[in-house]
C-alpha cells in the first residue's frame, strides 16, 4: 500500500507544492483546508498529474475537530505516514508587541499550536507502531528570530517550534522524524504574496525581503523527510 501525506493548510502556495512533490514520489495525498471548492480544484489538478488525492474541508482553528478529521482521512486512505502542517494564510497577520492582545494570541494559538498538537496526538501512535513516519511543521522566521513590529504569530510559532524539537528527541529512536521548516521569505502564489502585491504586507517586509517559489521549499521538505539529518531547516539558509 502506497504511503499517505496529509497536508494541513493546503493553500495555493506551499501546500500545493508539497502535495505535488510527495505525490511525484508515489504518495497519496489528503488535502485539508477550509475552502471545499479550492480543495476540489486541487484534487482535480493532481489527478491530471497522476497523483491520487482527496479533499477534507475543515476549520483548523477548531482543535476539537481533529480526532474526527483524522479518522475521516484514515477511512479514505487507510493510514497516515506524513503530516505537513502549515496553514499560514491571510488570517495570520502581524502586530507590534506593545499592541498585542490576549484574544488575538488565543485565536492564533488554536490554529498554530493547539490543533497541530492534537494532530500529532492522533497520528503518533500509528507511526510509532509501524516504526516510520514524519511530522513536518512550517513556521515563520519570527519564531526563531523575534523582530520589532512583527509579533503575534512569532510567539505562538516559537511554542510549536519548541514542541517539534521535543518531539524529535522523543520519537527519533522509534523511526519517526519530526522537523520544522522555518521560512523568512514571501512564498510565491500564496495568500501572503498576494497581500504584499496589494500593499497589505507590513512595512518591515520591504522590497529587499526574499521571495521564494514554493516548489523550492517543497524540495527542502522532501530532503528533510528522506535525509532526517536535521531538526530545523531555515530558508534562506543564512537567515
Amino acid at each position: 500500500m502506497s504511503k499517505v501525506i496529509a497536508v494541513f493548510g493546503a493553500g495555493t502556495g506551499l501546500g500545493t507544492s508539497v502535495a505535488r512533490r510527495f505525490g511525484r514520489e508515489g504518495f497519496r495525498v489528503a488535502l485539508v483546508a477550509r475552502s471545499k471548492d479550492r480543495l476540489e480544484a486541487l484534487v482535480a489538478q493532481l489527478a491530471d498529474e497522476g497523483v491520487e488525492a482527496a479533499a477534507f474541508p475543515a476549520d483548523l482553528s477548531e482543535p476539537e475537530q481533529v480526532p474526527a478529521l483524522v479518522d475521516s482521512i484514515r477511512d479514505r486512505f487507510g493510514r497516515i505516514d506524513v503530516i505537513e502542517y502549515g496553514p499560514l494564510g491571510s488570517e495570520v497577520s502581524f502586530t507590534p508587541a506593545v499592541k498585542l492582545e490576549a484574544a488575538f494570541l488565543e485565536r492564533l494559538s488554536r490554529l498554530l499550536l493547539l490543533t497541530p498538537v492534537e494532530v500529532v496526538r492522533a497520528v503518533a501512535p500509528e507511526m510509532t507502531e509501524r516504526g516510520d513516519g514524519a511530522v513536518l511543521m512550517t513556521t515563520g522566521l519570527s519564531a526563531a528570530h523575534p523582530m520589532p513590529n512583527l509579533s503575534g504569530p512569532g510567539p505562538v510559532m516559537a511554542a510549536i517550534r519548541n514542541y517539534v524539537y521535543s518531539l524529535h528527541g522523543e520519537l527519533a529512536a522509534s523511526g519517526v522524524y519530526a522537523g520544522t521548516l522555518t521560512i523568512g521569505a514571501l512564498i510565491l502564489n500564496s495568500e501572503g504574496a498576494r497581500a504584499a502585491a496589494e500593499g497589505g504586507a507590513p512595512a518591515e517586509l520591504d522590497a529587499d525581503f526574499p521571495v521564494v517559489h514554493p516548489d523550492e521549499l517543497a524540495d527542502l521538505y522532501w530532503q528533510m523527510y528522506t535525509e532526517r539529518d536535521r531538526i530545523e531547516q531555515t530558508y534562506p539558509a543564512a537567515a
